[in-house]
């Protein structure tokens, strides 16, 4: 008989190291029959994400580790341990680490469906990455909608 539970220690679970994140999938879509998916982000000093925003689903984040500068809907907020944020579909929003020091953070993807977006970049090569109708494609699957580059901080100097 199989388990109706899943149980997933430091370390395990499907996870994907980036050159600016090692994410690890803590609950997967099939997990929950597709209404979310929660990871752990090890975010490293260099990490940074552009804007783009969701149509169709929703994300929150919660943060264990170091700090993070996120940018939602035209406002900075630096999140800390322990800060919760959360981004409705439609709400353009962005990220980069604080202080180009490390850190982690728990996010939670609903409904599910980024954990396949990360599955399926981690088999393509620098060619399909330049593929521009496959990037593309790629996105519209997964519903992430690129908007540009991280926005200016205002600590950030001329």
């Amino acid at each position: 008989m199989s388990k109706r539970y899943s149980k997933l220690g430091p370390g395990e679970g499907p996870n994907y190291d980036w050159e600016n994140d090692h994410t690890f999938v803590k609950v997967s879509a099939r997990d929950t029959n597709g209404a979310y998916t929660l990871m752990e982000d090890n975010l490293k000093a260099s990490f940074a994400l552009g804007l783009h925003r969701h149509d169709t689903h929703a994300e929150t984040f919660y943060f264990l580790e170091g700090a993070v500068d996120f940018y939602v809907d035209g406002d900075w907020h630096r999140c800390g341990p322990g800060t919760t944020m959360h981004v409705p579909p439609g709400v353009p929003h962005a990220c980069r680490v604080a202080d180009e020091a490390p850190a982690r953070m728990l996010m939670i993807f609903q409904p599910s469906g980024f954990d396949g977006f990360l599955a399926e970049i981690s088999t393509m090569t620098n060619a399909d990455f330049a593929d521009e109708d496959k990037m593309a494609a790629l996105n519209a699957r997964y519903d992430i909608i690129p908007m540009g580059p991280v926005p200016s901080h205002p600590n950030d100097q001329a």
